[in-house]
């Protein structure tokens, strides 16, 4: 049986180190924060969403989208999605 021979912090020097963080939107850089229509990556700098429709099912970021939806996503996204065979042909 293996023994844990790491020694644990007192209770109080623990809470000294825990302080609330707070981030706000206008706290992050302008090149991280996403348009709320974009989905995937974020744009690049003086890019504009391109819009897609989608061949297959896929699901981006933990939202599913159906076949047939149309997203906006990044044009660098799309190129990849193209190639991956997710984009319907129109």
């Amino acid at each position: 049986m293996a023994t844990n021979t790491t020694t644990r912090k007192p209770a109080t020097a623990a809470e000294e180190n825990t302080e609330a963080v707070t981030e706000t939107a206008e706290a992050r850089p302008e090149h991280t924060r996403r348009t709320p229509d974009v989905v995937g990556p974020p744009l690049g700098e003086d890019e504009k969403p391109v819009p897609v429709t989608l061949s297959h099912h896929l699901r981006i970021d933990g939202t599913d989208y159906a076949p047939g939806a149309e997203i906006h996503v990044s044009p660098d996204y799309a190129r990849r999605l193209r190639g991956q065979g997710f984009i319907a042909r129109t």
